[in-house]
């Protein structure tokens, strides 16, 4: 370090202020140096695992066991601690502790013998795996993770080595104690825990955790207790933020597509909505209605005749609701371009057709009492009142409006996170390839200001609520990110739900990926777009989900030469049949990327009577030829700047340009 060099001397003059102020962090120079020091050491650490999901829809248990098993971070880790050592049942027997520790305590002490053993065997086996996986971190990290109770003992048992061999009886000691106070299932449970929490230090959910599953508040539940996650909305969890700020519209989706799949835990049990106003009027004005078009479709659900009655004609009822409250919307913002979608007034109730696109189709359903001929977009009376209610409870959801907020503060349109760029859909492109220049307020915005834009008026419509003007026209704005045309969390050129419910022609029902599913197998057109994102097009990579890849017909989720990984792969059983798979996830470590597909989860009640992990298959998308290090990430980086910092703090003490306020105190 050169003292006197005058650029040095120079950044400290213009920093003095600042570095007075680190001054009382560091108050000598032994403490500065010491933490300059400690900052190299992190430095030179193995970068940690972060864990990528993508299209979670609900689908809690596979959710959850998903991030009990880290992908299978731990299963490897097991594997690598083990190897040959350990039969294969005992090594799922293992596994299964470490995911559902006290469920499995359970099942062991009813069927062992020789408790006391298996306790000491279990116990060391145990401290084992939580050394490797503890490796990466510095010992303050690791000591912040461990439970109270078993602090002292688990660092202590963690930092035994067998050459110590005169240490051996105090650390057998500490294994007999803790089983002889019968504080063994309490330790097991306790480093269990531990061993997932450090085994992965950073989960990224890439969108749509809402809709389709029966357990969107379950997940959204774990994510909030989660040590360290980060979320990019998809069109889906953008709908359920926006009906929670009270837009009609959005409600009335929210509504229709539970009610679709059947699923209304999430709703009812899960959120307090009450749906009880939505039966009574369903029942009276479709009481003699068989509604058959609107049967809810669940392949995992069976409903009774009585249920698929009820179920139909509300799913009737918000149906029609939605597309009266769609096309309000629509003609209030002729900037959308969506006068297509107008499709209730194109219905001729005489002749039973509709007229799209210039031609005449029979429709499914001619029974619509609530329909004004004159004005069919104008919601009747009891519907005006309906709806009004429906509003009144998502408001008034304490634990929905506490799990939205949560969304705000992890969630973004898009994420930048050591050299990978994260959103959940597409960029709006024109023909050739290049950003759409999409209007929003009479401005225009493409690519990176396009995503930003779309944020700040997604925060608008949840959070200005003393302008009502602004936030009720920001969340018409979320409405057309879930459904419009140039929306970058949609992608298509039109939703066509209307054609769904109301034509038999499948043609019509047909939606159109945008053109960046197109370009986003071309390996320039990725470069291009990580440039745009003042990324290294060479290095970096992007990761999105939102529509399922179909490994059944062959298609990869490696796409533009490795550049981009789209990892929607079917998490949602919805789309199983479909994909041919159970959803992708993917893992990057120190030593590279790897792509993970998994099979279909049977449930979380086998997985622990039976040891069923879920079936996955990893690909190494890329291993580095160096292992990377905590320099390499974006830590590293805010390391880098600390040390400078400090290292200028340094200079100014030993040139006694600042004071030390330590020296100064002893004295």
């Amino acid at each position: 370090m050169t003292y006197f060099d005058e650029k040095n001397l120079e950044a400290i003059i213009s920093d003095l202020r600042y570095l007075e102020l680190l001054s009382s962090k560091y108050p000598s120079i032994s403490a500065a140096s010491t933490e300059i020091i400690n900052l190299q050491a992190i430095l030179n650490l193995p970068q940690s695992t972060e864990h990528f999901i993508s299209d979670i829809h609900g689908e809690y248990e596979s959710f959850t066991h998903m991030l009990k098993n880290a992908s299978g971070v731990i299963k490897r880790k097991i594997n690598e601690v083990f190897g040959n050592s350990l039969r294969e049942s005992e090594k799922k027997t293992l596994i299964t502790l470490i995911y559902y520790p006290e469920e499995k305590l359970s099942l062991i002490k009813e069927n062992e013998n020789e408790i006391s053993d298996w306790y000491k065997i279990t116990l060391h086996r145990l401290i084992d795996i939580c050394r490797i996986v503890s490796s990466k971190y510095t010992r303050s990290k690791v000591r912040k993770a461990l439970p109270t109770d078993f602090a002292y003992i688990i660092e202590e048992l963690l930092h035994e080595r067998d050459e110590k061999m005169d240490k051996q009886k105090y650390y057998n000691g500490i294994i007999d104690t803790i089983i002889d106070i019968d504080r063994a299932d309490e330790f097991i449970i306790a480093i269990a825990s531990v061993i997932k929490r450090l085994v992965v230090e950073r989960l990224h959910i890439v969108g749509d955790i809402y809709d389709r599953g029966p357990g969107a508040e379950i997940i959204v539940e774990e994510l909030m207790n989660h040590h360290s996650v980060d979320i990019q909305w998809g069109n889906h969890d953008l709908l359920w933020m926006a009906a929670a700020a009270g837009n009609l519209s959005c409600i009335a989706n929210v509504l229709r597509n539970s009610l679709r799949y059947g699923n209304l835990r999430t709703l009812e049990d899960g959120y307090g909505i009450n749906l009880l106003p939505l039966a009574t009027f369903a029942m009276e004005i479709y009481d003699e209605d068989s509604c058959t078009n609107y049967i809810p479709h669940n392949p995992t659900k069976k409903f009774t005749k009585k249920e698929k009655k009820l179920l139909s004609k509300m799913h009737k009822a918000i149906t029609i609701i939605q597309f009266k409250l769609e096309g309000q919307i629509i003609k209030n913002h002729p900037e959308f371009n969506m006068d297509d979608r107008l499709l209730l007034d194109k219905i001729d109730l005489e002749k039973s057709t509709v007229l799209l696109n210039n031609m005449e189709y029979p429709i499914k359903d001619n029974f619509l009492p609530t329909l004004n001929k004159d004005n069919p977009y104008e919601l009747t009376i009891e519907e005006e009142l309906l709806i009004k209610k429906l509003k009144h409870s998502f408001l008034n959801s304490e634990k929905l409006q506490r799990h939205i907020r949560f969304l705000y503060s992890k969630g973004s349109m898009y994420l930048i996170h050591n050299s990978n760029l994260l959103f959940h859909g597409c960029i709006p492109l024109n023909e050739d390839g290049s950003f759409k220049k999409v209007i929003i307020d009479g401005d225009y915005y493409k690519g990176k200001d396009l995503l930003e834009k779309y944020d700040s008026i997604a925060r608008e419509a949840y959070f200005f609520k003393d302008d009502i003007v602004s936030q009720h026209k920001a969340m018409d704005l979320i409405w057309y990110l879930w459904c419009g045309t140039d929306s970058p969390q949609f992608g298509k050129d039109k939703m066509t739900t209307f054609e769904r419910y109301f034509i038999a022609d499948t043609k019509t029902h047909h939606e159109k990926l945008g053109l960046y599913y197109t370009y986003r197998n071309e390996e320039s057109f990725a470069k291009r777009l990580l440039s745009e994102f003042n990324l290294n097009p060479d290095k970096s990579h992007i990761i999105n989900g939102h529509v399922p890849v179909k490994s059944i017909d062959g298609e990869s989720a490696i796409k533009a030469g490795g550049r981009l990984l789209a990892i929607d792969g079917g998490f949602c059983k919805a789309y199983q049949p479909e994909t041919g798979i159970a959803g992708y996830t993917l893992v990057h470590n120190s030593y590279g990327l790897l792509l993970i597909s998994h099979e279909p989860f049977d449930s979380i009640q086998k997985a622990i009577h039976e040891d069923k992990d879920i079936i996955s298959s990893a690909i190494i998308l890329e291993r580095t030829p160096m292992r990377k290090r905590v320099m390499d990430t974006d830590k590293g980086k805010e390391l880098q700047k600390s040390i400078k910092e400090i290292e200028m703090l340094l200079i100014a003490y030993r040139n006694g340009l600042i004071k030390e306020p330590g020296a100064l105190k002893n004295n």
